[in-house]
């Protein structure tokens, strides 16, 4: 499988000629030339991780795709079939096995709603919570690590990655930070991978990492 790296918290994986997309969201650039889609994963309702014109864009190149997204994503997007899971579900859309974890956004302010949040497993190889901190419990050989958001403390996020405990990691929600601030997260999350005796990689938009 290779995995391409959009703008903050996209991303591609590509496996057997087709492919599957996570989070199209409002802070990537338009998703305009995707062809050979099969499934969409839209971890939870913020804009930064979906938006209507990004489905409609990935819908009209591709008719027969399917969408994929916990509650919350179905009842703020009703335009399009959202197919709902849960933590505990399984879905195979070949040639991606998706294993879903977690129920909940993390913590933004008590003032603030948590909305329905799911974390995505695919083929076994490549993890992604979304916003949240969810732990999946199985090995991880590769984790997408937020590096940077309005819930995030860099010590939590540190603690996260040593939880998890990957072979290989890289940063993503990460278009809120300047340089400086990515840069400074990114020597966190590496310090925290390595200790754990994995790799840390730094993946600009447009950068691929094979699976």
């Amino acid at each position: 499988m290779k995995l391409t790296k959009y703008e903050h918290a996209c991303m591609v994986i590509e496996k057997a000629d087709v492919s599957l997309v996570i989070d199209p969201g409002g802070y990537t650039m338009p998703l305009t030339d995707l062809m050979d889609v099969v499934a969409v994963v839209i971890t939870h309702e913020h804009g930064d991780h979906w938006t209507a014109e990004q489905l409609t864009r990935i819908k009209e190149r591709n008719p027969k795709v399917r969408f994929f997204g916990p509650s919350g994503v179905a009842a703020a997007a009703p335009d399009f079939e959202i197919e709902i899971v849960r933590a505990g579900d399984t879905v195979t859309v070949e040639p991606f096995t998706l294993r879903f974890f977690g129920e909940k956004h993390a913590v933004i302010h008590e003032s603030i709603p948590l909305v329905d949040n799911v974390g995505v497993l695919v083929n076994d190889e490549l993890y992604y919570a979304g916003d949240s901190y969810t732990v999946p419990g199985v090995s991880v050989p590769v984790l997408a690590a937020p590096v940077g958001a309005p819930w995030l403390k860099i010590g939590e996020a540190m603690d996260y990655v040593l939880a998890v405990k990957p072979r290989q990691a890289f940063p993503v929600h990460e278009a809120v930070l300047s340089q400086i601030g990515r840069n400074l997260g990114n020597d966190r999350l590496r310090n925290a991978t390595e200790q754990g005796g994995g790799e840390f990689v730094v993946l600009e938009a447009g950068e691929s990492l094979e699976l």
